[in-house]
C-alpha cells in the first residue's frame, strides 16, 4: 500500500496542531493593597488609635508602710520615668487628668488633705487621701487637669508624682484607686 507523501504531510501537520492546543497559557492578576491610617499616639510604646478606650497610662504604686506613716512620696511607673507619649506629626494632643473612683472621700477619717482617695479592699468606709503632682511637686492635678503637649511628633515624657497621706486611724490592709486619664487629640 503507498501513501501519498503529501497525505503523510497533511497527517503531521495536523498531529503537531492536536499537541500545540494542549500547550499552558498564562493568566495574568492583580493584587489590591491597601492601609488606612489614623491619627494616634504611643503611649509609654504601645500604638494606640484615636478611638482606643482602654490605653494604659502607667502606675502609682506608694509601697507598704506601716499604717503609723506620715506620707509617702513616688513617681508614675508608664514609660521612662514617666508618661511617654509620642502622637502624629500635627495633633495637638492633652493630657487631661479627671477624677478618681473615690475623690471627695476620706477626709473623715484624719487622712490628709489629698484631693483623690484610696480605698480600703474590705473597709469601704476607710480611706488613704493623696494627690497627683506634676514633676515640680507643687502642682496638684486636680479634675480635669489638662497638660497640652507638642504636635511635632516628638516623644515626650510627662513626669507625674504621687504623695499620700496617712492617719493612725486606718486598718492596715489594701488600699486602691483608679484614676481616668484621657489623652484629647
Amino acid at each position: 500500500m503507498s501513501v501519498n507523501k503529501s497525505v503523510l504531510s497533511y497527517l503531521a501537520i495536523v498531529s503537531m496542531l492536536g499537541f500545540a492546543g494542549t500547550a499552558h497559557a498564562d493568566i495574568t492578576g492583580t493584587i489590591d493593597v491597601k492601609i488606612v491610617l489614623e491619627n494616634g499616639c504611643l503611649i509609654n510604646g504601645s500604638n494606640t488609635t484615636s478611638s482606643s478606650s482602654s490605653a494604659n497610662f502607667g502606675t502609682i504604686d506608694f509601697g507598704t508602710h506601716t499604717t503609723l506613716f506620715d506620707s509617702a512620696n513616688t513617681q508614675i511607673v508608664g514609660g521612662a520615668g514617666g508618661i511617654t507619649i509620642q502622637c502624629t506629626n500635627g495633633v495637638g494632643a492633652h493630657l487631661v487628668f479627671k477624677n478618681g473612683l473615690h475623690d471627695g472621700s476620706g477626709s473623715g477619717n484624719g487622712s490628709g488633705t489629698g484631693n483623690k482617695a484610696m480605698r480600703h479592699a474590705s473597709d469601704l468606709t476607710k480611706h488613704v487621701t493623696y494627690h497627683l503632682l506634676l514633676s515640680d511637686n507643687t502642682t496638684t492635678l486636680s479634675s480635669n487637669h489638662s497638660i497640652p503637649l507638642l504636635n511635632d511628633g516628638s516623644l515626650q515624657t510627662i513626669v507625674i508624682n504621687g504623695r499620700a497621706y496617712g492617719s493612725t486611724s486606718l486598718p492596715a490592709g489594701v488600699y486602691s484607686d483608679t484614676v481616668t486619664v484621657v489623652l484629647e487629640l
